[in-house]
């Protein structure tokens, strides 16, 4: 059988690259196709890639490594260029227009779906408010090329065979965006890197890139309030300096650091702090894992992977706040032990993951062959009908 493996771009390693990586261990011999590549031998050995890669025509216009999200104009088109004759099953990793490839009836192409385009769905309007772009002609430019996304988005799904949803926040979002079923499959967590620490220490974390939608700034917040409470953020990004400046004396901003201190300190803290509405969020399992429960918000993917009064405690708005009750709640409640938590976390293994993914695709690449030989056999029935028809 001959595998194809589609993502959207090969920039960053992020939780989507982190999926392909263990796909990619499922089907060693896959190709690869993706719009633009900037990862080096190295980083791509690290995802078990041992072969060159496929890219599109974007990836030769000017600056495409550093300025590729320029191109997502062209990104439909370039989706639909790659030759996918010859390939029995076709896998794409899609959170943009992966999903977009162009394949046969007697292939099967299975979509693992990070989520549909967001900014071109139910996130619009959050994303023009972000980026300053709620009024005026750059505006209605942007609106105008969304449309047409948010349409190739959805014509592009009718040829997807089979959808698999990263959590159950995403196949409501792909139940609502596309009018599609899809199977549930939680993404692989390296869940056992992050081991169980028993012993906790008198601070709260936050891990995360400090980008506005993290919402890192209202948890800074809640803590400006409470000062006898420490907290620790670790992560980098745009709006660190801004975030600098109004921490106050108990909270400290460690930036960017090395793995095995991001481990430690997760291993150790009271609780970790999550206050985005995320697809499925990686962190608080990690968090779990390491046996530390998890304050969020009860919103997206964190439904699926908090257990409310068991391994953490929801938060209901995204307000300094909530976030400020919401740790009082947890400073009072008896959640579940340090060891029953990293053992819920287990759930989201790598081992789980491959588990039920090769399950599902078998299944579906039986009755697809199935499919395929009775449709067949119906056909050569009928063309010896005709041909018997035209005998007599």
């Amino acid at each position: 059988m001959k595998v194809a493996l589609v993502h959207d771009w090969l920039i960053d390693r992020g939780g989507a690259e982190g999926v392909l990586k263990v796909l990619l261990s499922i089907y060693p011999d896959a190709d690869v196709l993706t719009l633009v590549c900037g990862m080096n031998k190295e980083q791509l050995a690290a995802l078990g890639i041992h072969k060159p890669v496929n890219t599109s025509f974007i990836q030769r216009l000017p600056f495409a490594i550093k300025k590729y999200r320029h191109y997502l104009p062209l990104m439909p088109l370039a989706i639909q260029q790659f030759e996918l004759q010859g390939y029995d099953l076709i896998i794409s990793s899609s959170f943009c227009v992966a999903k977009g490839v162009i394949t046969g009836p007697d292939q099967l192409h299975v979509c693992y779906c990070h989520s549909p385009v967001r900014y071109a769905w139910d996130l619009q309007a959050q994303y023009l408010k972000e980026s300053g772009c709620e009024k005026g002609v750059k505006s209605w430019l942007i609106r105008y090329f969304l449309n047409g996304l948010r349409d190739f988005d959805a014509r592009s799904s009718l040829a997807v065979d089979k959808f698999i949803a990263n959590s159950t926040f995403i196949r409501r979002r792909i139940q609502k965006c596309y009018r599609r079923e899809s199977v549930v499959i939680y993404p692989p967590v390296e869940t056992t890197e992050f081991t169980l620490h028993p012993q906790k220490e008198d601070y709260y974390l936050v891990c995360s890139r400090l980008v506005q939608y993290k919402k890192v700034g209202l948890i800074i917040d809640a803590f400006n309030r409470m000062p006898d409470k420490k907290l620790l953020v670790l992560g980098g990004g745009p709006d660190y300096e801004q975030l600098a400046k109004k921490a106050g004396d108990n909270i400290r901003l460690m930036g960017y650091v090395s793995r095995e201190i991001l481990i430690e300190k997760m291993q150790k803290a009271k609780a970790f702090i999550h206050a985005a509405e995320e697809d499925f969020g990686i962190a608080p399992v990690e968090a779990q894992a390491c046996g530390t429960p998890v304050i969020g918000f009860g919103k997206g993917g964190l439904l699926d992977t908090v257990a409310e009064g068991k391994t953490g405690i929801y938060f209901d708005q995204q307000t300094p706040e909530s976030v400020c009750a919401a740790i009082h709640r947890f400073e009072k409640t008896q959640l579940l032990s340090a060891q029953e938590i990293a053992s819920f976390a287990s759930s989201f293994s790598e081992e789980r993951f491959k588990t039920d993914f090769i399950g599902a695709v078998e299944q579906w690449l039986n009755e697809h062959r199935k499919s395929c030989a009775s449709k067949a056999a119906e056909l050569l029935t009928r063309l010896q009908v005709e041909n018997l028809v035209k005998t007599d």
